[in-house]
């Protein structure tokens, strides 16, 4: 859970993820409140100098059209003037007419003085004409005025009409930012009143886990941790880890064991992230105080007997250290992979690197298949390895057993030619025995024994 310290006491409290979104959020709304207002009077300001702005544009249009119309105006009467005095220099050129005509034709006949009359009424028409034409320009001038007054009359409602728009906008923005202070208020009211409810249970809380530590027996204190972290990662397991595998670690062969072993594989079976946690508490009354750093070398042996690729000591050792009450600790430079959190990061501790070692996957599942290329090429080698060593192995034992079998031959032939020498030592003397035998009679066997002699000579009477 976040911990704030108080900045007046300095007291170091704990408070839940919800009431740390509170916090944060409350903290929030006072800046926005800040930034509301200043955003306002920066648009009030702005609103002021467009105003001034769209005034003088305004005046100047207005001075521009005023000037406009005068310069019209001048341009008419120089009209009006030089049709006044063309019309002057006609009435001299008649005069002059009529006069040359009286002196030079004073004998001239009715059909002159009617030509005459008719000059005169052409004259007089061309003369309305001009006046009607005089008039016609009196009348647009009066018109162009008036169109002048209408179009600065427009003008003026229009920017009045703007004026009391943004006026209105403004109204209705105060009355909204007046209703959100008051809403801002009563939540910070409520909100108030929720954190010191939360503080309350809170404090009721640590009392109650004091109590329960100050009852716990030593192997019952560290079991409480594993059981919390245990929980805590069975109530996210088929959410967030339904292929992990997170069991207690029970093999003590090589003479140690950690408490737990994370691994997760990919869906063809590539491992591509295991962890080693070891679970350390301790009760506050205890005399000799254990510190962390105390079980790294022995977690980082039980990392590398179990094969596994992170170590992580989720430890309540040393609860006054701020170095390992601020987040995560990194302790690498000492042990590879090696990090040390409080228990509220287990799961995002195991998240983050799920997550980081996820990206790599892609990667490990190529090392994999490279590395079972690689197996299968050295099982090929030693299976020739095999075979070569098993061939040379039977060809040495069959030249053996041949070289054995010539050997015994010989010996044989050597026997054999003994036998036959023995056989026809034999056969030699059978024949000498033979010879003998033959040679054999009584008088021979009776040479040396005259009683044989005599009982043979005696037996030869008889018969």
């Amino acid at each position: 859970m976040p911990e704030i310290r108080c900045p007046h006491c300095g007291e170091v409290f704990q408070v839940d993820e919800t009431g740390y979104q509170q916090i944060a959020h409350q903290v929030r709304d006072q800046e926005f409140m800040k930034e509301l207002r200043r955003r306002e009077e920066e648009l009030n300001a702005s609103r002021k100098q467009e105003a001034e702005l769209i005034r003088l544009q305004e005046e100047q249009t207005h001075s521009a059209a005023l000037a406009r119309k005068d310069e019209e105006l001048a341009a008419r009467e120089k009209q009006i003037a030089e049709m006044s005095a063309r019309l002057q220099s006609g009435e001299t050129e008649k005069t002059l007419a009529v006069s040359q005509a009286v002196e030079k034709k004073n004998q001239e006949l009715a059909r002159e003085a009617q030509e005459h009359s008719a000059a005169l009424s052409k004259k007089d028409a061309e003369i309305a004409a001009r006046n009607q034409q005089i008039t016609e320009l009196q009348s647009r001038l009066e018109a162009g005025e008036t169109e002048k007054q209408l179009a600065v009359a427009r003008a003026v409602e229009k920017k009045n009409e703007e004026l009391a728009r943004r006026e209105s906008e403004i109204a209705k923005l105060n009355g909204e930012l007046a209703i959100q202070e008051t809403e801002n208020r009563l939540s910070e009211k409520a909100l108030k009143e929720q954190y010191e409810n939360q503080l309350k249970m809170k404090d009721e809380q640590i009392e109650y886990y004091k109590d329960f530590k100050a009852r716990q027996s030593t192997k019952m204190i560290g079991e409480s941790l594993e059981q919390h972290c245990l929980t805590q990662f069975n109530t996210l397991r088929m959410t967030a880890f339904p292929n992990a595998y997170f069991e207690k670690d029970n093999d003590a062969r090589t003479g140690s064991k950690g408490d737990f072993i994370y691994r997760e594989c990919g869906a063809d079976g590539t491992e591509f992230i295991s962890i080693m946690f070891e679970m350390k508490n301790e009760a506050d009354a205890t005399a000799t105080k254990h510190k962390n750093e105390d079980f790294f070398k022995e977690l980082d042996k039980d990392r590398r007997e179990k094969g596994c690729e992170y170590a992580i000591l989720v430890s309540l050792l040393e609860i006054d250290n701020d170095l390992y009450n601020n987040g995560i600790v990194d302790v690498s430079y000492r042990y590879p992979k090696m990090y040390v959190i409080r228990p509220q990061f287990f799961i995002p501790m195991i998240t983050l690197l799920r997550n980081a070692a996820q990206n790599s996957l892609q990667y490990r599942q190529e090392l994999q298949i490279v590395r079972n290329q690689q197996v299968d090429i050295l099982h090929f080698e030693e299976n020739m390895n095999a075979f070569k060593e098993g061939f040379a192995r039977n060809y040495r034992l069959a030249s053996e057993k041949f070289q054995t079998a010539i050997d015994e031959i010989d010996k044989t032939i050597d026997h054999l030619q003994k036998t036959k020498a023995a056989l026809l030592s034999s056969e030699n003397n059978l024949r000498l025995a033979n010879n003998k035998a033959e040679d054999l009679s009584i008088k021979k066997l009776t040479r040396n024994a005259p009683t044989v002699k005599a009982m043979f000579d005696d037996l030869k009477k008889d018969s």
